[in-house]
């Protein structure tokens, strides 16, 4: 069908793909046209990560009466998604077969793209990509940087981290920003924040450099990051938050809790859980309870029940009731790393028994795992996971199923930045509004 439709001006396949270049969190509009009707098609998306790995995502189509495929209303009849999924091609990806196990796709190097081919092929194909030719294709950008936004390593008493700072005079309100127990300096969450009209930063508490030695197991080191945010000309003072994941959520709630120092405005809490022995250093909770650790049946690591049961002495977790700023929890149903159903339920009963459960906000996600991201980042229910103290490597099982989980990132990426914004910017007309 095709080869004769070449021979006819004008009647070649067009592929478009908008924005062409935009943030990793704003939806893309995929559009075929000049096709012949009830044409079998495949889009199919590809990315050369960081670390060398291949990911795609494909979905099967079949074309119009006009001749075309639009992504976002039309179905997807198979493939690595299903259904009308305006960002199937993104949030489904999965590394091509024959590459290495238990991959993450993460960005390292905010100041590149994530850079996505956008391709139709005629026919429904499942494999073999690389040795046919695409009727079209489209190159695509995805930053987490929006033009104007500023990177600033920090190396300041001791903390390490990279702030980031958005566009424009400011003042802005400032978050600081913490992943999990996996250590080491992540920064694409903190740049998005700041890309928002946030000033961001993330912070390293758990260092893959063995040579380092700090105050990084107390307070003082996280009190210091946050007098760091707090003091930048550009940010208003008093409008401060924590944002934590995981472990980053322990810090968090006992940075809120027993703080003398710093007084956050609120505090967004992923995937994580109020148990953890007060006053004992922070990387003692990745060393605890390690016989509670089981494997499942294909050898991946279950971690959940290593804070189960949920202890009722207070020496053993935070103490809600103390808690005087809003907090937003982010509970995945189908978390397999860490009790987070359980704490939060805990937590809400804390609440309520001291008064101020009216602080509390939950967001929870049935068939969602622990690893909830910024919107469109593929789904891992399984990766590999070195244990920054003993360098040990293992398969951790995260949970989550594909389609929930997508849902899920991209439902609490919009409540959370709404969440923030309501407790931190005075004013709604005081908002920025970043676009690419």
């Amino acid at each position: 069908v095709l080869s004769c439709l070449s021979t006819m001006v004008g009647t070649f396949p067009l592929l478009s793909v908008q924005p062409m270049r935009g943030l990793v969190d704003e939806k893309i509009q995929v559009v075929v046209r000049n096709l012949p009707p009830a044409l079998s098609v495949t889009l199919h998306s590809l990315h050369h990560s960081e670390d060398n790995d291949f990911w795609e995502a494909f979905g099967h189509y079949t074309s119009n009466d006009q001749g075309m495929v639009t992504v976002a209303k039309d179905a997807s009849l198979g493939g690595t998604y299903e259904g009308a999924e305006p960002m199937g091609l993104l949030w489904s990806m999965q590394p091509v077969a024959g590459s290495r196990t238990g991959l993450r796709l993460r960005k390292m190097d905010v100041l590149s793209p994530m850079v996505v081919h956008i391709s139709v092929y005629s026919g429904h194909m499942t494999e073999g990509f690389s040795k046919q030719s695409p009727l079209a294709i489209v190159v695509t950008e995805r930053w987490y940087m929006a033009p104007g936004v500023c990177r600033i390593d920090i190396r300041e008493h001791g903390v390490r981290g990279t702030l980031f700072l958005p566009p424009g005079p400011g003042p802005f309100p400032g978050v600081l920003d913490m992943w999990g127990g996996g250590g080491g300096l992540v920064e694409y969450r903190s740049c998005l924040l700041a890309s928002h009209g946030f000033v961001s930063m993330a912070l390293e508490y758990i260092s893959h450099d063995k040579n380092r030695t700090s105050d990084i197991d107390s307070k003082t080191y996280f009190e210091k990051a946050f007098r760091i945010v707090q003091e930048h000309p550009l940010v208003m003072k008093d409008r401060v938050a924590l944002f934590g994941l995981s472990l980053g959520m322990s810090v968090a709630l006992n940075l809120a809790a027993y703080s003398k120092d710093i007084s956050p405005r609120c505090c967004v809490c992923i995937s994580g859980s109020h148990v953890h022995r007060v006053n004992q250093a922070f990387r003692k909770v990745l060393n605890k309870d390690g016989y509670k650790i089981r494997f499942d049946e294909e050898g991946r690591a279950v971690w959940r029940d290593i804070s189960l049961p949920i202890p009722t002495d207070l020496g053993e977790k935070v103490d809600m009731g103390r808690i005087k700023c809003p907090l937003m929890l982010v509970v995945g149903e189908d978390d397999q790393n860490l009790a987070t159903v359980e704490s939060a339920k805990d937590i809400t009963q804390m609440m309520r028994a001291a008064g101020n459960e009216h602080l509390l906000t939950i967001l929870q996600y049935p068939e969602a795992g622990h690893l909830i991201e910024p919107p469109y980042t593929p789904h891992f229910r399984a990766s590999n996971f070195i244990r920054p103290q003993t360098r040990q490597k293992v398969i951790m099982l995260w949970g989550g199923y594909t389609k929930p989980h997508a849902d899920a990132q991209e439902d609490c990426w919009e409540k959370s930045r709404s969440f923030l914004r309501q407790h931190l910017y005075p004013s709604p007309d005081s908002v920025p509004k970043s676009k690419l």
